[in-house]
């Protein structure tokens, strides 16, 4: 299994060979159709995270050994593919990497710059959203 930097760096490469943003845009796009859909009955009130514009559900469980494992979805097309990026380096890594991880490929591809104040408020509440989970099931025996 991947560390979460050896994840970030791979993105980052990835993001990097395209040109320009709408390419990167595309990228995204192409992320979150490739996501499996989160089911009907996790769409509640309780799984919306706060503070997006756009609609986006998040649910944590705790694997065997002790690994968070998150499955998300959202009524945009760009911000499913933000949530699906995000979960494609902190899916399946243990809270406390999660609660230490510097999430820099965000600087490095320039993904907060190449949103709007509004979509980069919500990638910010999802993380927050991220770590909240991997802070509760971090003081869980």
């Amino acid at each position: 299994m991947k560390t979460i930097n050896q994840l970030q760096d791979d993105i980052i490469e990835e993001f990097l060979m395209l040109p320009d943003w709408m390419d990167r845009y595309q990228l995204l796009i192409d992320m979150g159709e490739g996501q499996a859909p989160l089911s009907e009955s996790d769409k509640t009130a309780a799984n919306l995270i706060d503070g997006c514009q756009s609609r986006v559900w998040l649910v944590c469980s705790r694997r065997e050994d002790g690994r968070l494992h998150f499955e998300a979805e959202s009524d945009a097309l760009i911000v499913k593919g933000i949530i699906t990026l995000l979960l494609s380096i902190l899916n399946d890594q243990t809270p406390q990497d999660i609660l230490q991880a510097d999430l820099y490929f965000l600087r490095e591809i320039g993904l907060q710059e190449n949103l709007s104040p509004t979509r980069s408020n919500g990638l910010l509440a999802m993380i927050k959203q991220i770590r909240c989970y991997a802070l509760a099931f971090s003081t869980q025996p």
